[in-house]
């Protein structure tokens, strides 16, 4: 399924808000750790640390 993409800002102090509806699609709970990444120009990843960390030891890559 498609969702229709949220639009938000970065503030002054470099802080983006994501809405709790973009988390729960995704599986994301209040408090979970995530992994934050640049995949290059313009683009940031977000990945549940558990799941990053465990991709990186079997396969040596995010």
């Amino acid at each position: 399924m498609i969702r229709e993409p949220a639009e938000v800002s970065i503030d002054e102090d470099g802080r983006v808000e994501l809405p709790i509806g973009l988390l729960a699609e995704a599986g994301l709970a209040c408090g979970s750790s995530l992994l934050a990444y640049s995949a290059g120009d313009g683009r940031i990843m977000l990945r549940r640390a558990e799941d990053a960390i465990a991709e990186l030891l079997v396969d040596g890559d995010l």
